[in-house]
């Protein structure tokens, strides 16, 4: 069911205040010129950050920082998914719930003690929604066939075993990103059918469509059967329909895939580049913003279940950037280097 009338116009007005509390470009390129993290953490308190900067002990680093942004960040898109009354906005904070279990994965593959993931993991989401268990059973397992063996009873389960079954086939770390996403996205666009809610169908369908063509890439490159390529696809929606995936599907190289987007609405995201890698990092960098875009254009109307998506992504957005900067801080990047891989507003 869809948020009441009274719902709706409530959490509307709470997504319209808090886009007015975004960070602006020139507050990005401020902290990303701070000499070191004392600073950063300084100029980090003229922001709406400094509640939760305040409760940081030195000494500062940048998995510090990142942690307690996003502990707030789960806060904040808790109060706003339990206000919005849509089942939609439940699955957008189970975003939460997949990043952990992402870092744990793959810290396991890279056999990193449970002392150098347990910090990265932010427990504080899933308490949020009784879901700690999952998290702590996957943490305490010594590599990823005992983590999937632990949960293989959750609703997550038959994703899990499948992901680690095809990472210990094809040794890309970045099956368990694909794998997880697909439990995220799967549950997204069942969402989506039961709503019934109009007004969020672009927003949704384009995410839909960015986890289906990346799969799809990701997929020719590692040289995936066609019964693993349509394993990965979620659902199917009227931008990118099933013939469409399915032609991409049956493509040898990664280029072709690419072609055939030409005349889809995201042929401006095609990049230009031969090299396969790169070519799939430029296009998930360029659908991200174009996804920020969308995020930005919800604002458009009112008193809109997309107002709420569009402000839980452009806050995610938010945090990962802030993150992204606590770490060049503290690598000593040139804070042009910094503010070029930034997610924002052109």
């Amino acid at each position: 069911m869809g948020a009441g009338a009274p719902q709706k116009v409530f959490s509307s007005v709470k997504a319209f205040s808090a886009r007015g509390k975004l960070l602006a470009k020139n507050d990005f390129q401020t902290l990303a010129e701070s000499r070191d993290l004392d600073e950063l953490v300084t100029r980090m308190k003229n922001t709406v950050y400094v509640d939760v900067i305040s409760r940081l002990s030195k000494p500062f680093t940048a998995e510090k920082i990142e942690a307690v942004l996003r502990s707030r960040l789960a806060d904040v898109q808790y109060a706003l998914t339990k206000s919005g009354g849509s089942a939609i906005l439940d699955i957008y904070y189970l975003k939460f719930l997949i990043w952990n279990l992402k870092l744990i994965f793959k810290g396991k593959v890279l056999e990193k003690p449970y002392e150098e993931i347990e910090p990265k993991i932010n427990l504080h989401a899933a308490e949020l929604i009784g879901q700690r268990d999952i998290i702590v059973k996957a943490l305490v397992a010594k590599d990823i066939e005992e983590a999937a063996s632990n949960l293989a009873s959750s609703k997550f389960g038959d994703e899990i075993t499948k992901a680690v079954s095809l990472y210990n086939e094809k040794k890309n770390i970045q099956v368990f990103d694909t794998y997880f996403d697909k439990i995220f996205y799967k549950k997204l666009a069942t969402a989506m059918k039961k709503s019934g809610e109009q007004d969020v169908t672009p927003l949704v369908g384009m995410d839909i469509d960015f986890y289906n063509l990346l799969s799809v890439l990701r997929g020719i490159f590692w040289e995936l059967d066609d019964q693993q390529m349509q394993d990965l696809i979620v659902s199917y929606t009227s931008t990118i329909p099933r013939d469409l995936i399915t032609r991409m599907s049956a493509l040898e190289f990664v280029s072709d895939a690419f072609d055939e987007l030409a005349n889809t609405r995201y042929n401006n995201l095609i990049p230009q580049v031969d090299n396969p890698i790169e070519a799939i990092a430029q296009f998930e960098r360029a659908f991200e913003i174009e996804s920020y875009k969308a995020a930005n254009r919800t604002f458009t109307k009112m008193f809109s279940v997309s107002n709420i998506i569009g402000i839980l992504k452009l806050t995610n957005y938010e945090v990962r950037n802030l993150a992204a900067i606590a770490f060049a801080v503290e690598q000593k990047i040139e804070p042009q280097t910094t503010m070029s891989k930034l997610i924002l507003a052109e």
